[in-house]
């Protein structure tokens, strides 16, 4: 099954942070921070202004970003972990 998202929204696949530190200490779940960064799955077609002009994305499918938090919807499609959530949450792309 394929997610389509709509206007600004995005998919994105969430990667997880290492489990151990330098010092090869093992964290738990509890101890772990949110993960911030993740790859771009599918895009919507753009945002549309109050005028009804539609602007594009800037992120495109395979980009790797990092965005808020505590943004976007958690959901699981196919045993795999995926966040939806709006351009306007997405704070860079790494490159």
């Amino acid at each position: 099954m394929k997610l389509r998202p709509l206007g600004d929204r995005v998919v994105v696949k969430v990667i997880e942070e290492e489990e151990r530190t330098k010092g090869g200490i093992i964290l738990p779940d509890t101890a772990k921070e949110k993960p911030q960064q993740g790859e771009v799955l599918a895009v919507g077609t753009g945002r549309i202004l109050e005028n009804g002009q539609k602007v594009p994305l800037e992120v495109k499918e395979g980009d790797r970003v990092i965005f808020s938090k505590y943004a976007g919807t958690e959901v699981k499609l196919d045993d795999e972990e995926l966040l939806i959530l709006s351009e306007r949450d997405i704070l860079a792309v790494i490159q």
